[in-house]
């Protein structure tokens, strides 16, 4: 393609991460053509989220993907909390939801396992998605008509895309949401947190698939990622103030390590990366021809995994509302309505939950509040109702589809 040629496709995703591949998915699913530009020369492998939650297993299944996603990863139902100053371990389930809901168990892949995954389907269905890597968009201009993106192949030629929608899933520093004006409204934490891939034999240390270590200094959160290399790879997350740059992470990455993974010669780290934590939201969440999806469109610390949960239910809700627009079968009002609950359920329910679980992993039980929600914890080993109701938050966060069922996947 020259400089001067434009392509012309229905829909341009820019973002080649899960929300954005996923988004492309769904629309070829019901036959509308999807070009993703992914500023990335491949699929991004930087330690990010790693678990599904149970209410978005249904989402998954919907657009295929749920079986062969299932087969990379593994299913699992614990959780456990652990404080790290007593010792004490509360302990709860998904299998408390057995029998009320279709999938009583969280889905652990790396969310680059999944990109895989959902590429390998599209490739094997014959999926009109045409994925682009390393195109940077520099130019987002939209009128009456459609959208105009320009985007900046890696050695700089400029490339020119035509669609009638734009969906903007390329991350918390989106350029789409920068191009269009919006500003991001929030705070960003002033610690930071370090995500690792550690080969580690945690369960032989006593430590469930899914762990909330609860410390103001020494709080993480671990996850089991796999069943390779005998003990498996896992993902352990901490909280450092002074991890300003990959180096200083680096450098100090040994405190953590010997405190809360003490048998050196057993664990063997894959990759790490430090990166700012946010409590963000775009101004809003639809600008004409332009859509907001996943981190572009909000960005919470991921303390509970609540980030790439909010990503697919607006992944859910914007497939089934755009591809009925594209369809004629509903006026654009229903991306209004996407724009305004998607952005209501981040701002009410996503980013206080996110940040009061933050609190707890990584404060002191010692302090009024910490205590209190300790005791809030204590209570989810104790009263199966309360687990329960704890388990079912994530229902909260989904918003039903207005379209008709003859009209969805």
């Amino acid at each position: 393609m020259t400089s001067s040629t434009e392509s012309r496709t229905p829909v341009v995703v820019v973002g080649g991460g899960p929300v954005g591949i996923l988004n492309a998915l769904g629309l070829a699913r019901q036959g509308i053509p999807v070009t993703v530009l992914e500023r990335n020369d491949g699929v991004a492998r930087a330690p990010r989220a790693v678990v599904y939650h149970w209410a978005t297993l249904e989402g998954l299944d919907r657009l295929g993907v749920l079986s062969d996603a299932s087969a990379a990863g593994f299913l699992k139902q614990d959780y456990c909390f652990l404080n790290w100053q007593t010792g004490e371990r509360v302990r709860y389930g998904l299998s408390l939801l057995e029998g009320q809901v279709t999938h009583a168990h969280n889905l652990h892949l790396a969310q680059d396992r999944l990109v895989d995954v959902a590429l390998e389907i599209i490739r094997r269905d014959a999926l009109p998605v045409d994925v682009r890597w390393g195109r940077t968009v520099i130019g987002v201009q939209q009128d009456d008509s459609g959208v105009s993106v320009t985007a900046a192949r890696q050695d700089g030629t400029p490339e020119r895309h035509r669609a009638s929608w734009v969906i903007g899933a390329d991350g918390a520093g989106s350029a789409v949401r920068s191009l269009s004006g919006l500003s991001f409204e929030g705070l960003t934490w002033p610690e930071r947190f370090v995500a690792t891939d550690v080969h580690y034999p945690f369960e032989e240390e006593g430590f469930d698939q899914t762990t909330f270590v609860v410390d103001e200094t020494f709080g993480a959160i671990i996850v089991k990622i796999n069943n390779d290399h005998g003990t498996g790879l896992w993902r352990y997350t901490y909280c450092d103030p002074l991890a300003e740059n990959r180096d200083v992470a680096l450098e100090r990455m040994g405190r953590f390590f010997d405190t809360v993974l003490p048998r050196e010669a057993d664990r063997e780290m894959v990759s790490f990366s430090p990166y700012n934590m946010h409590q963000r939201w775009a101004t809003t969440f639809r600008l004409g021809r332009v859509l907001l999806a996943g981190d572009a469109a909000h960005a919470t610390n991921p303390t509970g995994g609540l980030g790439l949960t909010g990503g697919l239910f607006d992944t859910y809700l914007l497939i089934d509302s755009l591809a009925a627009v594209l369809r004629r079968r509903q006026d654009d009002w229903v991306l209004d309505r996407y724009a305004h609950e998607r952005r209501r359920v981040f701002q009410e329910l996503v980013s206080p939950t996110a940040s009061a679980n933050k609190r707890l992993i990584f404060g002191s039980t010692q302090t009024p509040e910490g205590a209190a929600a300790w005791t809030r914890v204590q209570r989810l080993g104790q009263d199966p109702e309360a687990a329960r109701a704890r388990l079912m938050f994530t229902r909260q966060l989904e918003t039903p589809a207005v379209v008709t069922a003859g009209a969805r996947l």
